[in-house]
Formats: structure tokens, sequence, C-alpha cells
């Protein structure tokens, strides 16, 4: 990426007097800088910062993306498929058609982690719901991923554009909720609910072994 614009905001406090000043010059420099770069694959504009001081280590310095904003990361994905999603996101804004055949890949993957069975990728996603791992409207969610990622996959059958990047991760990103986060984010409130539970009991009996002392 080409840095095209920068801009740095000092918290180094100002003065307002001459008494101030000497207290002015030993304060260390520090601040945010702010870049806005030029991506030279996709034209578009990331903006950024960081935080700069002179006592600061340039190798510990931790890189904050303004915009885009990055969507929520999917909790619960097997390692596999995480790893997956991570490199489609990376592709995502280069190329709609790699996008999309990236996305059919990890559906395909998530069939396999499943134990889909059938002859071709909308057979494997019928067995899904008919095992209840789905939904059955999911079923036309996960056919229309399909099919734009034949379409990404085959010149012949047309070609993908930015404006179907937001359809793309609208539909993975419901699957992959529905099968893997959702599951996962209840069995955490689960846990931290029976912990709680635990605690208040424990609570409850040491409450009542101090009062049979004090009778």
């Amino acid at each position: 990426m080409d840095i095209v614009a920068e801009y740095y905001r000092s918290l180094k406090p100002s003065y307002d007097s001459l008494d101030d000043e000497y207290y002015y010059r030993y304060q260390p420099e520090e601040g945010y800088k702010y870049e806005l770069l030029l991506c030279l694959a996709c034209k578009e504009v990331t903006l950024r910062k960081y935080f700069e001081a002179d006592y600061a280590d340039p190798e510990e310095v931790t890189i904050e993306t303004l915009y885009p904003s990055a969507k929520s990361r999917l909790s619960g994905l097997p390692y596999r498929i995480q790893n997956a999603y991570q490199i489609s996101l990376k592709v995502r804004v280069i190329d709609a058609n790699a996008y999309a055949v990236l996305l059919g890949r990890i559906l395909e993957m998530v069939c396999e982690d499943r134990k889909a069975t059938g002859k071709n990728l909308f057979s494997k996603l019928q067995d899904l719901a008919a095992k209840g791992e789905i939904p059955a409207k999911l079923v036309g969610v996960a056919d229309n991923l399909r099919h734009l990622r034949n379409v990404g996959a085959h010149a012949s059958l047309g070609e993908l554009t930015k404006d179907e990047i937001p359809i793309l991760d609208d539909l993975c990103r419901a699957i992959l909720e529905y099968v893997y986060s959702a599951p996962y984010l209840a069995e955490k409130a689960q846990q931290h609910l029976n912990r709680l539970k635990g605690k208040r009991a424990q609570e409850e009996n040491k409450s009542g072994e101090d009062s049979e002392e004090i009778q």
C-alpha cells in the first residue's frame, strides 16, 4: 500500500506562559499517528492509527485499522474452517470471483466437518437439513452461495463484481453463525450460568454454616 496522507495528533501538553515553557521542553513527545493508505490492487483506501512516542519501542507498535471496519470475528469455528475464512477475507478486497470460490470451498468444508452425505454439494446441504444440523431455509441460503461460487469459478457463467461481495458475506456468515457460533455462544453462556449458580450455592451454604456457629 502507498501512504497518501499522514496526520500527527500530539498528546504533549501546551503551555500558556514562559514559566511553563521550561517544563514543556522536558516532556516526552508522544501522540497518535494517522495514515491514509491506498491499495494498489483494489484502489480502495485504509485509515489506520498507532501510538508514537520518543520512548516507545518501534517493534512493539500496535496498529489499529479505523476504516474499513472489520466485522466481528466468528466464534466457535473449527481451526481449519476459521483459517480458510480468514484467508478468504484477505482476497475479498482484491477479486469478487476468487472470494466466491473460496467461500464455496468453506461451504464444502462445513459439509465435510458435519459428516454430510450426498453426491454433490446441494444434496449434502439437504442431508444436513434432514439431520437438523441446519434449518431447511438455510439450505436455500447455502445453495445461493453455491450458485455464486459457480459464477466466480467459471468465466462462461458471467462475472461477479464488488456489488455481490456484501451478499456473499451475509450468506456465508449466516451459515457459519448458525452451525458453529450460535451453539458455541449458547454453551459458553450456560457454563457461565452454571458457575454463577455454583458460586451462589456455595455462598448460601457458607452463610448457613456461619448461622449455625453463631447459634
